[in-house]
């Protein structure tokens, strides 16, 4: 299939696509007489795992390392697991910060509840924050 096909079936652009070529995430697509690229269904397969992985929050260098991994015959499921594991860690220290910066502006916000305008002095611009 020619690249727009392929855009088309995977949900993405032409431009992306050579992006992903240029980085290694999809290996180089055949080329017709004409010199357009021409892809093989498994494209789509793998195009589909780049965009699961990202939905995960895994980087592209990431995404290509597994790539990497399979491409050379092996099952890359520990490595998987590793990055999973490093990503749930990074998701757990989000969820803590973002908890500790709800609890900072709803104190901010409770001592903003009955404000007092004509209290504030300019230099201070407003003394809720």
């Amino acid at each position: 299939m020619r690249i727009g096909e392929l855009a088309e079936a995977a949900g993405t652009t032409t431009k992306t696509l050579r992006f992903y070529e240029d980085q290694g995430l999809l290996p180089p697509a055949e080329r017709t007489p004409a010199g357009y690229r021409a892809y093989t269904p498994e494209a789509v397969t793998r195009l589909d795992f780049v965009h699961r992985g990202q939905a995960a929050g895994l980087t592209l260098a990431q995404i290509k390392q597994i790539l990497d991994i399979r491409d050379h015959g092996q099952a890359p499921c520990g490595h998987v697991r590793d990055l999973l594991d490093a990503r749930l860690a990074d998701i757990d220290r989000q969820i803590t910060d973002l908890l500790a910066l709800r609890v900072n502006v709803a104190a901010l916000r409770d001592a903003a509840a009955d404000p007092e305008p004509d209290t504030c002095s300019a230099d201070e611009v407003c003394r809720y924050l």
